[in-house]
């Protein structure tokens, strides 16, 4: 194991019970960059191509329109492991 892995392994998922916050092996998990989920890894696990295309629209307090806002992230091109942080919505 790498020092990549083992920053991998200390992540918290998003979505997850604080109790069990860290990646599992054998998924699939994308780095959300910037915005209010910045650092956390969203589980991608049997996504089709055209899901991890569209993005994503995940619940949050922490964005601009607080308690039942969304943060929009899109994957990067070039780098689907990452994806960018494109603002928030109602």
């Amino acid at each position: 194991m790498d020092s990549d892995d083992e920053q991998l392994l200390r992540r918290r998922i998003y979505g997850t019970d604080h109790d069990h916050p860290g990646p599992k092996p054998g998924r699939s998990y994308a780095e959300l960059v910037g915005g209010p989920l910045d650092g956390l890894l969203l589980d991608i696990t049997g996504w089709r191509p055209e899901e991890i295309d569209d993005g994503v629209s995940l619940l949050t307090e922490l964005g601009q329109f607080g308690p039942g806002g969304r943060a929009l992230y899109d994957p990067r091109p070039g780098d689907p492991v990452r994806w960018d942080w494109a603002g928030d919505s109602p």
